[in-house]
């Protein structure tokens, strides 16, 4: 189950990454921009963790 929960919260911070990413360069704002790209990464960090729980059987 950790597979899917870590995966799901993977996705979801990397679609607000990517949304923050995109209002800082819209409003010229670098710190808005730097925070969405940090929490881009964290999701992606994120969702490696699901996909290895998965390939191991959640041993990890």
């Amino acid at each position: 189950m950790g597979e899917l929960k870590d995966k799901a919260k993977g996705l979801a911070n990397e679609a607000v990454g990517n949304t923050k990413q995109a209002i800082g360069k819209a409003t010229d704002n670098e710190s808005l921009r730097a925070k969405g790209e940090a929490q881009e990464r964290k999701g992606e960090a994120q969702n490696l963790r699901g996909k290895v729980e998965g390939a191991l059987g959640n041993k990890v």
